[in-house]
C-alpha cells in the first residue's frame, strides 16, 4: 500500500495559480488511480479530479473543469493538480487519494484505499 503526502498549498489572490503535488511512497504507485478532493470550511468533502493509472484518462468536477488540470508522473510517484483562475470558492483543504479502481475515485461507493493528510489552499478576494 502507498502512503501519500501533499504539498504546494498556500495563500493566493483571486485569479492566481497554484500547483499541488502528491508524492507517493512505495513501488506500486502505477497500480493506483489517483484523485484530488477538497473540503471547504463547514462543508462536506467533494470530488475535484481523477486520473487513471496510466494517466490516459482524466475526469473533473464541473466546478473546476477548464481551470484545473490533473496529471501524474509514474516515474516520480507523483500526481499533480495545476489550479488556474482560482477564486475564493476554491478555498479548502485539498486531499489526494489513491484507489485501484478509477470509477471508485470518480464516484466513491466505498472508502478509498489511501488518503493523504491534506494541504490548505486559501484564495483571497
Amino acid at each position: 500500500q502507498v502512503q501519500l503526502v501533499e504539498s504546494g498549498g498556500g495563500l493566493v489572490q483571486a485569479g492566481g495559480s497554484l500547483r499541488l503535488s502528491c508524492a507517493a511512497s512505495g513501488r506500486t504507485f502505477s497500480r493506483y488511480a489517483m484523485g484530488w478532493f477538497r473540503q471547504a470550511p463547514g462543508k462536506e468533502r467533494e470530488f475535484v479530479a481523477a486520473i487513471s493509472r496510466s494517466g490516459g484518462v482524466t475526469y473533473y468536477a464541473g466546478s473546476v473543469k477548464g481551470r484545473f488540470t490533473i496529471s501524474r508522473d509514474n516515474a516520480k510517484n507523483t500526481v499533480y493538480l495545476q489550479m488556474n483562475s482560482l477564486n475564493p470558492e476554491d478555498t479548502a483543504v485539498y486531499y489526494c487519494a489513491a484507489d485501484p479502481e478509477f470509477n471508485t475515485v470518480v464516484q466513491p461507493s466505498r472508502s478509498l484505499e489511501v488518503w493523504g493528510q491534506g494541504t490548505l489552499v486559501t484564495v483571497s478576494s
